[in-house]
């Protein structure tokens, strides 16, 4: 009998529903919260599509369904990005932005902090200043 596999962050987090609302908070902070203006104007006005692109990505990268790849292909994450100005600040603001969604999610801290470090290394990776 093969070993049981770890729990993904996916399933740790709730699943689809879990991963749509971290999104939407997200979302929701950065379009609120005057700490996140310079991640904000990196954005289209509507952050419909930001949100669903996000919420696609992190399935897949938590672990879960592939949404992203099926519709756009690999993530491309750095090249996808090099349009933008991504520096220090903006990295910063959107790891803060994430903390605080995942706070108001209640995700439990383990966890949190496991993705937290993963988001860091991610969004350091995207800098182009």
């Amino acid at each position: 009998m093969p070993a049981a596999q770890p729990a993904s962050a996916f399933d740790l987090m709730g699943g689809e529903p879990a991963v749509r609302a971290l999104a939407d908070r997200f979302y929701d902070l950065m379009d609120l919260e005057a700490g996140h203006a310079v991640i904000r104007q990196l954005h289209p006005g509507s952050l419909d599509g930001s949100r669903d692109k996000l919420f696609w990505f992190l399935c897949g990268w938590m672990g879960g369904p592939q949404h992203y790849v099926e519709r756009f292909g690999h993530p491309r994450l750095r090249a996808r990005h090099l349009p933008f100005s991504i520096g220090v600040q903006e990295r910063d603001q959107w790891l803060a932005c994430m903390r605080q969604a995942m706070t108001d999610m209640n995700v439990d801290p383990q966890l949190a902090e496991r993705l937290q470090d993963s988001f860091f290394n991610t969004a350091d990776w995207m800098r182009n200043l």
